[in-house]
């Protein structure tokens, strides 16, 4: 017998007989149990009961906990009086004279019992904490278990699923979804799949969607029904839209950003490529907006750009698209579009931006720059379409801003050899092929060289003798004439160090550019150079133009004086053909005027030259200044300056821009001949070997 047995005999109610089993359960020896009390062994109250009834109550089962020499014990027993063997001799009716008691050890199936209540209740708090719904079902699809969380993504109410109704629970789930044949479909599809998993989207008609991921509840390989989980997507939706909004739309005025755009141009692209329809991509740049910021606030700013967007969509049909690019720039695109649609466009964006705007009381004017790229024949990507557009439309504004202009294809042709033109001098400047020549200054009266001019030249490689009337203007629009002007700063003024110490005191004449000028650190580079030469600081004569004096003209003035605290002569190059000031210079230590060649060349038949040639030298008599004249070509226009009292000139009668041997050359032959010969006038020379290194 595997379980502890011992045999009580009655009335008495003591042990008789005992099994090895009872021994090792009690941790007693079999014959220590013999003649023991029976309620002395794993008692109980109702076991005290029933063996005073000496057992008349029937068959009695409990479980109960028992202290061992082994530790505590979980229990099952069982106490039933014996029936007499045959051949005691019991009559029938005499009571019972033995009972047997069994005691199971369920020990281990407690724990186990107590191990799984807790794996149940860790579960069920699990599946409670989750953010997700579980639904568990068997294999008919019948509900076996969910959660709160089930509940409450469904909005299923608390009765209908306390009733286990599950046919209602189905209806309700089956109401609630957009899709509900889809959502039929793919749940036949799993009854008829039992061990297939699957995931999908939801929506529900409340605008919640919810993600349902179903897989099979496997029991020893073999499906036992399903495990369905939902998860509600509703706020990461809503966060994905935003998201996805923001990073095709600009947060201030809610229109399409460049993200945007760059698809709405593909999709046009296409459509111009199959039906054959072009289309045209119009860059707004609005005039002078920093003023606003600066003045007004970037609050305000932000408002005007707000009100602008409204007004430029409200002008533009209904398939056409605006976005905005960025600070004070918007884009359109008009689609379909010739350049005559384009330009009517244009117009009706100039028309509202124009209206006048009042922001917290302050009114104001707006204007706008429009340049347009005509598609896909100007080009089809996002960035060819910007750069061409943008062309045209600095070129309004530099026009005079508030109107529009088409992009040319030549104008960009220009651009690009100008992009190359520029690479070019940036390695000339490297390579040295750079060089000066030196025109000389001629006194009228005597004919005697008095002064040079240093004119720059560039032979390349593969363009030959490039004109600095092309070279130049390139510089000054990237930038690059302040080194190429600090090069030949310095290569005139050691070329004239070099001269003085031969004998040769010969002032010379260097073109500052505007940019050159206003650098920080110009007088100081001034001063070095000079100090590093040896060169006297009278023998340097800088030659700037009208606009550097006009445009901030303090600073010009405090660097003009530091110059001249120096000693450094100063020239005003090309006068006659800026936008001069009898007070500036006045005010200005400026020593000399050079007439601009365009007054000379009609000399002296033309009257209106003749005039402004004669108002010039009196000024510049009345002010104490010296005038050169520039350009003079044949002797009747020497004669005519020397007859106003002009004091020198320079230009092809005398000598053209020498190289610096040939000049050095010229020199000494002028001052070994008594008197100077007159040089014969040569044949018209080409005008680029006349350009200085600034116009």
């Amino acid at each position: 017998m595997p379980h502890a047995a011992w045999v009580v005999a009655l009335p008495a109610a003591q042990v008789v007989a005992a099994n090895a089993a009872a021994a090792t359960l009690l941790g007693k020896p079999v014959a220590e149990l013999l003649g023991q009390p029976a309620d002395a062994l794993v008692n109980s109250p109702e076991d005290h009961l029933w063996w005073m009834a000496g057992g008349s109550l029937g068959p009695l089962h409990s479980d109960t906990v028992v202290a061992t020499p082994a530790g505590t014990r979980h229990v099952s027993r069982s106490l039933a009086l014996l029936p007499a063997a045959e051949g005691e001799g019991a009559s029938e009716g005499e009571a019972a004279a033995h009972a047997l008691v069994m005691v199971c050890d369920r020990s281990v199936e407690h724990r186990a019992e107590q191990a799984r209540e807790a794996a149940l209740a860790e579960l069920q708090a699990t599946l409670e904490a989750t953010a997700d719904g579980i639904l568990v079902t068997d294999p008919a699809g019948r509900m076996s278990a969910c959660n709160r969380r089930f509940a409450e993504i469904w909005g299923l109410p608390t009765e209908l699923l306390q009733r286990d109704d599950d046919a209602a629970v189905q209806a309700w789930l089956l109401r609630s979804v957009t899709e509900a044949p889809e959502y039929t479909r793919r749940l036949q599809a799993l009854r008829e799949a039992p061990q297939a998993s699957s995931s999908d989207r939801l929506v529900l008609h409340n605008g919640q969607v919810v993600e349902r991921v179903s897989r099979p509840l496997l029991v020893r390989g073999r499906p036992q029904g399903r495990v369905w989980s939902f998860r509600d997507l509703t706020a990461s939706v809503v966060a994905e839209a935003r998201i996805e909004e923001l990073s095709r739309n600009d947060a201030l005025t809610g229109l399409p950003n460049r993200a945007a755009l760059i698809d709405s141009v593909g999709e046009a692209t296409a459509q111009a490529r199959s039906g054959g329809q072009a289309y045209a991509f119009l860059l707004v740049d609005l005039d002078r907006f920093r003023q606003i910021n600066d003045s007004l606030g970037h609050d305000v700013g932000d408002r005007v750009l707000q009100t602008v967007a409204h007004r430029i969509q409200a002008c533009l049909r209904a398939d056409d698209v605006l976005a905005r690019l960025g600070g004070d720039q918007f884009a359109v695109l008009v689609r379909p579009a010739d350049a005559s649609a384009a330009e009517a466009t244009a117009r009706r964006i100039l028309n509202v931006v124009a209206q006048p705007c009042s922001v917290d009381g302050a009114p104001f004017t707006l204007t706008c720059s429009i340049g347009i790229a005509l598609a896909p024949s100007q080009g089809s990507r996002i960035d060819d379409l910007v750069r061409h557009a943008e062309a045209a439309m600095r070129t309004v504004k530099s026009a005079g801003r508030a109107h529009f202009r088409l992009h040319q294809t030549r104008a960009e042709g220009d651009r690009r050899h100008n992009m190359q033109l520029d690479h070019a001098m940036r390695q000339a400047l490297v390579s040295g092929r750079f060089r000066l020549h030196y025109q000389p200054q001629v006194n009228l009266a005597d004919g005697t060289v008095v002064g040079a001019e240093a004119l720059l030249r560039w032979r390349d490689p593969e363009m030959g003798e490039v004109s600095p009337a092309q070279f130049i203007p390139v510089a000054e629009d990237s930038g690059f004439i302040v080194p190429i002007g600090d090069w030949v700063l310095g290569q005139a003024v050691r070329q004239a160090a070099l001269w003085f110490q031969r004998g040769h005191a010969v002032p010379i004449a260097v073109n500052v550019s505007a940019l050159q000028f206003k650098q920080p650190h110009f007088v100081d580079r001034i001063a070095s150079v000079l100090a590093v030469s040896g060169l006297p600081p009278q023998l340097l004569e800088l030659e700037v133009t009208e606009s550097i004096l006009v445009h901030d003209a303090d600073e010009a003035l405090h660097r003009l004086h530091a110059l001249a605290r120096l000693g450094v002569k100063m020239a005003i190059d090309d006068f006659g053909t800026g936008y001069s000031s009898l007070s500036y210079l006045k005010r200005f230590p400026i020593g000399k005027l050079k007439i601009d060649r365009s007054f000379i060349k009609g000399l002296p038949g033309d009257e209106s030259d003749a005039g402004i040639v004669r108002a010039i030298l009196q000024m510049a008599r009345a002010l104490g200044m010296r005038c050169v004249a520039e350009g003079v070509e044949t002797e009747p226009q020497r004669q005519f300056l020397l007859t106003e009292g002009c004091d020198e000139f320079q230009g092809w009668l005398y000598a053209p821009a020498l190289d610096s041997l040939s000049f050095e050359q010229r020199l000494t032959h002028a001052q070994a001949a008594e008197p100077a010969p007159e040089q014969p006038a040569p044949p018209a020379p080409a005008p680029q070997r006349r350009i200085r290194l600034v116009r």
